[in-house]
C-alpha cells in the first residue's frame, strides 16, 4: 500500500493532489474526496450519484469500503468504466459508464463540439440540431 497525492480525471472533473492510497492497482479515497472527485456518496443503499443508487453485492462490500476509505477503481468496475492508472507519475483516468455510452450511440446524437471557420468565427454543431450537416475532415499524415 502507498499513501500520497494523485492526480484524477474523472468524467469532466479533473483533481489534483488529492490524498489516496493505493493498494496494487486499485485507488482509495475518503468519503469527502470520493464525492469532490466522482459525485458518488456511500449511503445504505449503495453508492448513489444524484437519483442513481448502485447497490453494493453485501458478498463483496470490504471490496468497496474500508477504514473510512472507499475503493474509486471497484465503483468504477461495477459500472462498467474503464479505467487507466499511470502508477510511475500517480495519475488515474475513469471514463464513461458502459450504460451511459450505450445510451449516447442508441440515441443516435453526435456530441456537441465548436470549431471556426476559415474567417475565425466559431460555429457549435449544436447551432445546426434538426437540420442536416455534412462533416469533413481530414488529416495531413
Amino acid at each position: 500500500m502507498s499513501s500520497g497525492s494523485v492526480d484524477l480525471i474523472y468524467g469532466e472533473r479533473t483533481s489534483s493532489g488529492v490524498q489516496a492510497d493505493t493498494r496494487g492497482r486499485d485507488l482509495w479515497l475518503t468519503a469527502a474526496d470520493l464525492e469532490r472527485t466522482s459525485g458518488w456518496v456511500l449511503k445504505p443503499e449503495g453508492f448513489c450519484k444524484g437519483e442513481v443508487c448502485i447497490p453494493v453485492p453485501p458478498a463483496r462490500k470490504d471490496e468497496f469500503a474500508s477504514a473510512g476509505r472507499f475503493n474509486l477503481t471497484a465503483l468504477a468496475g461495477l459500472l462498467g468504466q474503464s479505467v487507466v492508472a499511470d502508477l510511475e507519475h500517480r495519475t488515474w483516468c475513469f471514463g464513461e459508464a458502459a450504460a451511459e455510452r450505450a445510451r449516447k450511440l442508441r440515441s443516435l446524437e453526435a456530441p456537441d463540439f465548436s470549431l471556426p471557420d476559415l474567417a475565425g468565427r466559431m460555429h457549435s454543431l449544436s447551432e445546426h440540431r434538426g437540420k442536416k450537416v455534412l462533416l469533413v475532415s481530414w488529416a495531413s499524415w
